[in-house]
């Protein structure tokens, strides 16, 4: 798809139906977030891929309720790798290039499954310690988006978006 139609095009969906995703469609979407700039070139992130039913729910609870977390295909939790930046970065590197790291990576997941005729939604949304104690995390990971992704149950109207000129500013 060409990519000004992609990202217009794109939508939070919040439904899904059944159905699982073909592994070349998933493979594809991993092979495009490994791809994702990152500070250093380090990929400070890993992603975790969640398709078990009792683990959706468990985060779905996590996530204060948001029950449509169980009913995507797929869960990718992202989480920072905060000693990974920190090793060539020091402190930024643990407290912002990590989860700019994480959050560019998730951006391309997002845009990978719609080009791939799947659909998304970021939730930022969760208890932090919860999902972590849910997924065995290191110390070192700290979950940063969950991107639940499937195919669409529902094709939402077109939010809107800010004027150019209240988000653009010039200086010279």
């Amino acid at each position: 798809m060409e990519y000004s139609h992609l990202i217009r095009k794109r939508r939070s969906v919040r439904s899904f139906r059944q159905g699982n995703i073909d592994e070349g469609i998933l493979k594809n979407i991993m092979d495009d977030i490994n791809q994702a700039p990152s500070a250093g070139n380090l990929q400070s992130y890993r992603v975790y891929l969640v398709r078990g039913r009792e683990l959706k729910k468990k985060l779905a609870a996590a996530a204060y309720g948001q029950d449509f977390l169980e009913q995507a295909s797929l869960l990718m939790v992202f989480c920072a790798d905060r000693k990974r930046s920190a090793s060539k970065y020091g402190k930024r590197g643990e407290t912002l290039y990590s989860i700019q790291d994480a959050t560019i990576a998730a951006t391309y997941a997002i845009l990978s499954a719609e080009n791939s005729g799947l659909s998304s939604v970021w939730v930022g949304a969760f208890d932090e310690s919860l999902v972590s104690e849910i997924l065995g995390l290191e110390e070192n990971l700290r979950p940063v988006a969950i991107i639940p992704i499937g195919y669409p149950g529902e094709n939402p109207e077109f939010p809107g978006r800010r004027r150019i000129e209240d988000i653009f500013f010039q200086v010279d």
